[in-house]
């Protein structure tokens, strides 16, 4: 089952637009956490006494609703979508960098599945650093990238692996990998 598929992207409208949704989060979580501060304390609270805990109370809540909101509200909306997206690309690069020693082992090994989800995995890199403007980094791996491209082609394996396969996932954990 395909878990997560690699879209192309404009980096510039990525960044416009998931600054644009961080600032309505932020700004939903600073008026709800003072607003429901200043309620807890003008409701609960005693003049001229320690309102500590019906501050932190009105803060504690307004996070919650502000995780409510984002979890059942905001991703819904076309203009969380880049947002989304960047969280999903990383928790599935994260997925795959979880089983990373049992990958290595089955590329190690010749597995045509370890091999293309580590193809995944670097292509997925590729983008998140290309979204996220981080060219420094992505400099760093370019080598090891070319090379494990150069070795799909010599195999004859398709090097467009875009798509994230939850069986590559459970497939490379019968690879014995070094942690």
């Amino acid at each position: 089952m395909v878990v997560f598929e690699i879209k192309p992207l404009n980096p510039e409208s990525y960044r416009q637009q998931t600054r644009r949704s961080t600032l309505v989060v932020v700004v939903t979580f600073a008026v709800l956490a003072m607003g429901l501060a200043t309620l807890a304390v003008a409701l609960f609270g005693e003049a001229g006494a320690d309102n500590l805990k019906w501050n932190v109370t009105g803060v504690a809540t307004g996070l919650f609703l502000t995780a409510t909101l984002v979890r059942f509200v905001y991703l819904k909306q076309a203009w969380m979508s880049c947002a989304a997206y960047g969280w999903r690309l990383k928790r599935s690069l994260m997925s795959v960098t979880n089983v990373m020693h049992h990958v290595t082992a089955g590329v190690a090994a010749g597995d045509p599945e370890a091999i293309k989800l580590l193809r995944f995995y670097h292509l997925g890199l590729t983008q998140m650093h290309q979204l996220d403007g981080n060219s420094a980094s992505l400099s760093e791996v370019t080598g090891e990238i070319d090379q494990h491209r150069d070795l799909m082609e010599a195999r004859g394996l398709d090097i467009d692996q875009n798509c994230l396969d939850d069986a590559w996932l459970a497939s490379v954990k019968r690879f014995p990998g070094k942690k």
